[in-house]
């Protein structure tokens, strides 16, 4: 057997075939040892990338203790890892790492006899919003609540001692956990928790810290830090409490505390053991508006005398950021006191919660004299409202990844962002740390845990330059404010890679070496996480960047339009350069791309649409993170490829993309919900076209691509459309189809009619020169799918419209040879990677629409996907001014209607609708936000009390659900939460605007679903 050195000397790049072969004939999980699947899992949230051995996804514990078992006996380091999205570089390793995040995650056991003491057991995969959403019915909750809890996996919190933004009255996860079962390094199976009932391993061990503590005491007693947020090195003060929150309420010693914040550096947890406690049942929030940021972190100190549960900081960068985000904009401007921010340099979300609500009011009072009394009268925003506080605090999780939303080079980059001073100390913290900022031509954005001294600050900083010099030298800097003000120089976020080598500036050498000594008697080789708070590398050593200096992109010619991307920043002013001038090779594909800094959020399932695929395969390669680190190394030719190689110009033509973007959907959730703006919509669309290039178009591609072309075509043939229909009806036709094209025969196909929209006459539409004579005016897009399809819907807002007092006009073309070839979006032919063809359909209909955009004029459409390409892809595609301008005024019906009635120009009256009405959002209308006019015109009817359904993708997505490779996929994308909530809902009214999403609910749900054109139209009084 090969023997494999640890780290340092460790140097294998991948697993030994007779060692991979060895893991997958022994376990049931995936064995993942591919370039691509490797680079994929290379990275987490930090700045770092090392690329593992190998990817183990264990089913089950038997799978890890096999793993375990291999690894110990070739030498191979392992590395646990839950979401993957640790700041410091914990989770990258050249090692065999083991995804927990995928089937580890069960609920073991629960102990709810006492509320009071209520604990739950639990695998270290499980997310913590998964855990809480059950904890929720029994009035519980964990409430170590980190920003990432939508991702984050109580293992991997457990592993960097994740604090949260109510640690001030909760604790560190250290003060909740209760005890841990873990494997150590040679696969034995220890139980630590209360060291007094300890025995086995787990007490030797605990006797060995034990005994260097007691040898420590005097260093212990000079060099470790008070305050409770410090996460450095190992937890030796279990024994010597040092912690100004100690670790047990009576004192005691539990041995699970040194494994909490150890980086999966000592055993490999298995199972932890958690403390509940109870949910509130009230909170309220004031939101304190400050003038001065010195201000606000002066201020901190006396408003947690009164008792919150949270203080945590907005600052100035941060508030004009949200206020730029269309997702974040009405929210952060309910926060202040001046609604334009002018005066307002950074807030403080003060929030208070208990049991009963009148108290809480009165804590509000209460913040509200302190303000006065600090002689800021008037600075308070209250926000007793449930849902404004719920989705401010959205606005504050999100803090981190709208800070790395910047385009350009200049990234914000963590490595002080956690230190932890006293509070009497963090106004005076703050603003030295600011002025060496400036002096080393930078500036930072700081947030989150004013109440505990924790401010997260990032100085922006080109990492392919300059950036590591001077993250050298303000690390040094900072150090030395740390230790002036007698604070801990790793409060949060861990050590890793980014703050391992400070250890010893923080404890000195010999608690340093105690910490080797611990590191070796519980993993003697070596093999667990190496390079973590023992032997670390140093935090600036270009080998582990993830752009190093050798960072090179290939010259690349994109199909799209990427130069928005393509620009530098200023890290003083943030101010970025003219789209075009940022150097890239790739013309702005390469930054778009890079975009994406792995904070994981797209690994969601708790709301929006982001990330449909990874909901229903968990599968790291199906996430946008995942696509976006695989184009990255694709694009800098950092994956290598056996078979189909590209043209060097086509670097996205490969099968490691081609398996990536398979189960992408396009639908958009990226672009609105990525705090980092990726979008991988886009992405696809760049990918489909060079792929295309390299291997031609399938029959496939072009019956969907060419539909605008042979739509016409087929209605005006007498009886076509009826014999075109006969393959719904007869399953041979379906099963024959499915042969040739792909196209499965487990669905229904849109309906072709003989009499559509285009040729039923009369068609009332206003001629141009009409149009200019009327007040109230309108364009409409007919798209094909509505056209040839379901014109009904058309018809309906047609008549909506007029009866309404709009002049509308229907934009078509003039006719050619007596025949008329309706416009179109290009849609189509963009999902099939024909750009070049979607440009000319596109460049055709805006140049139709321009003059009427340039008057003011709306120009309103009925299927989201085609009207907002006029939105989006029109943007990218080079085609000027025009499509500017157009996207400036293309609105779906019910945006532009729910506009009016704002405007009280359209006031229908509506009469009462004798059933609900459920709401299911096209997923390009959820990234555009155009739900919410929908179900504001839908409330406009009496009695219909619409109620949006939570989904995401309905998992038809275009053609997506129709492809026979895709059907299953998409069966379960639609079983997530659509058809389920529609089948409970028995007598609703169903709306669905996109034509694709009506087909998946008649298919899956056998319901139908009406466009919102005809509920309008139903209950308009004439």
């Amino acid at each position: 057997m090969t023997t494999i050195a640890p780290d340092p000397s460790f140097t294998l790049s991948s697993l030994p075939p007779e060692i991979s072969t060895k893991l997958q004939q022994h376990v049931e999980g995936e064995v993942l040892v591919d370039g691509a699947s490797r680079g994929r899992y290379a990275t987490d949230a930090s700045i770092y990338q090392q690329f593992p051995v190998a990817v183990l996804v264990p089913k089950s514990a038997h799978d890890i203790e096999v793993a375990l078992g291999v690894a110990n006996e070739s030498g191979i380091p392992v590395l646990p890892r839950g979401g993957g999205t640790s700041q410091c570089g914990q989770t990258t390793g050249a090692a065999l790492v083991i995804d927990n995040s995928k089937h580890f995650r069960k609920i073991l056991s629960f102990d709810l006899t006492d509320p009071d003491h209520a604990t739950v057991e639990v695998e270290p995969g499980m997310v913590l919003d998964h855990l809480n959403t059950h904890l929720k019915s029994h009035g519980l909750w964990y409430p170590v609540d980190v920003s990432t809890a939508a991702q984050a996996t109580i293992g991997g919190m457990a592993g960097n001692n994740s604090c949260g933004s109510r640690s001030i009255a909760y604790g560190n996860m250290v003060h909740n956990v209760l005890g841990i079962n873990a494997w150590l390094a040679n696969g034995e199976l220890a139980s630590f928790g209360a060291y007094s009932k300890s025995t086995g391993r787990a007490k030797v061990l605990g006797d060995f810290v034990k005994h260097l503590v007691d040898d420590l005491k005097p260093e212990i007693d000079a060099h470790w830090p008070k305050v409770m947020r410090r996460v450095a090195g190992y937890n030796l003060d279990v024994f010597h409490p040092q912690s100004e929150l100690p670790y047990t309420l009576d004192n005691s010693v539990n041995l699970a505390h040194l494994l909490v914040g150890s980086e999966g550096t000592l055993a490999y947890f298995k199972s932890l053991t958690l403390q509940l406690s109870r949910l509130p049942k009230h909170k309220v929030l004031g939101v304190v508006n400050f003038a001065s940021f010195y201000q606000a972190m002066d201020s901190a100190q006396h408003i947690v005398k009164l008792g919150p549960t949270a203080v945590e900081l907005v600052d100035r960068t941060m508030i004009d950021l949200s206020r730029n985000n269309p997702a974040f904009r009405k929210t952060i401007e309910t926060a202040l006191v001046d609604a334009n921010a002018k005066t307002v340099d950074a807030i403080l979300l003060v929030e208070f919660s208990g049991d009963e609500h009148a108290p809480l009011l009165q804590k509000l009072q209460d913040l509200d004299a302190l303000m006065s009394d600090l002689g800021l009268p008037g600075s308070v925003v209250m926000m007793p409202d449930a849902a404004m506080q719920k989705n401010l605090w959205e606005v504050r999780k999100a803090g981190l990844n709208i800070m790395m939303s910047l385009k350009g080079d200049g990234k914000p980059v963590s490595f002080i962002e956690d230190c932890a001073v006293p509070l009497e100390y963090l106004a005076e913290y703050t603003q030295v740390l600011t002025e060496v900022f400036r002096k080393h031509g930078t500036r930072g954005t700081w947030y989150a845990h004013a109440s505990v001294g924790t401010l997260h600050v990032r100085p922006i900083l080109d990492m392919r330059r300059d950036g590591a010099l001077k993250m050298r030298a303000i690390a040094e800097e900072a150090a030395e404010l740390v230790r002036k003000y007698k604070g801990a120089f790793s409060g949060e976020h861990g050590d890793g890679l980014c703050r391992g080598e400070w250890i010893s500036w923080q404890f000195g050498p010999k608690i340093t070496e105690a910490l080797a000594k611990i590191k070796t008697r519980f993993d003697p080789n070596g093999l667990l996480n190496p390079g973590k708070i023992v032997n670390p590398p140093k935090m600036d050593d270009s080998a582990y960047f993830r752009y190093p200096p050798s960072y090179q992109v290939i010259n690349v010619q994109p199909k799209l339009d990427w130069s928005a991307w393509n620009v530098q920043n200023n890290p003083v002013t943030e101010a970025v350069t003219a789209a075009g001038t940022g150097g890239d090779p790739a013309q702005g594909l390469a930054k778009a791309i890079e975009m994406c800094n792995n904070n994981g959020h797209c690994r969601k399932f708790d709301a929006d649409v982001m990330c449909p695929s990874y909901r229903i395969t968990r599968n790291e390669k199906d996430l946008t993170r995942g696509r976006a680190n695989t184009l990255r190394l694709a694009i800098s030719g950092q994956i290598s490829h056996t078979s189909d190689i590209p043209p060097a110009h086509l670097p996205l033509a490969t099968q490691a993309v081609k398996e990536v973007m398979d189960l992408c959907v396009s639908c958009k959730g990226c672009k609105r919900e990525c705090p980092t703006g990726v979008d991988m919509a886009k992405m696809k669309i760049e990918y489909l076209a060079q792929y295309k290039e390299c291997f031609g178009h399938t029959l496939r591609d072009r019956l969907v691509a060419h539909l605008p072309n042979y739509a016409p075509v087929i209605a005006r043939i007498p009886a076509l459309p009826a014999l075109m229909n006969l393959r719904n009806h007869i399953p041979l036709f379906a099963k024959i189809q499915e042969w040739f094209t792909g196209i499965s025969a487990q669905r229904s196909l849109p309906v072709w009619k003989s009499k559509h929209f285009w040729n039923q006459a009369p068609l009332p539409f206003a001629t141009p020169e009409e149009l200019t004579k009327h007040d109230k005016r309108v364009v409409l897009f007919a798209d094909t799918f509505n056209a040839y399809f379901e014109n009904e819907n058309l018809h309906a807002a047609l008549a909506v419209l007029q009866k309404s007092g709009y002049a509308v006009h229907v934009a078509q073309p003039a006719k050619d040879k007596g025949k008329q070839q309706p416009f179109c979006c290009g849609r189509t032919y963009l999902a099939s990677g024909m750009v070049d063809e979607a440009k000319t359909r596109l460049s055709a209909l805006v140049n139709h629409l321009a003059p009427y955009a340039k008057e003011g004029i709306a120009i309103v459409g009925l299927e989201p996907s085609c009207l907002f390409t006029l939105r989006d892809e029109a943007l990218t595609m080079g085609l000027g001014e025009p499509a500017q301008v157009v996207s400036k005024h293309a609105q779906l019906l019910e945006e532009f209607l729910a506009s009016e009635h704002k405007a009280n120009r359209f006031v229908p009256n509506f009469k009462e609708s004798a059933q609900p009405i459920l709401v299911h959002g096209h997923c390009h209308q959820k990234a555009f936000a155009a739900v919410s006019p929908a179900l504001e015109l839908l409330k406009l009817i009496p009695n219909a009390n619409p109620q949006l359904i939570e989904s995401s993708c309905c998992g038809m997505a275009g053609s997506f659900g129709y492809e026979v490779e895709h059907i299953e996929a998409s069966k379960q994308m639609a079983e997530l939460s659509l058809l389920p909530r529609i089948r409970k809902e028995s007598n609703a009214i169903v709306v669905a605007d996109g034509t694709s999403c009506r087909h998946q609910i008649a298919d899956g749900a056998s319901r139908e679903a009406v466009h919102i054109a005809k509920v309008l139209e139903q209950h308009l009084v004439s």
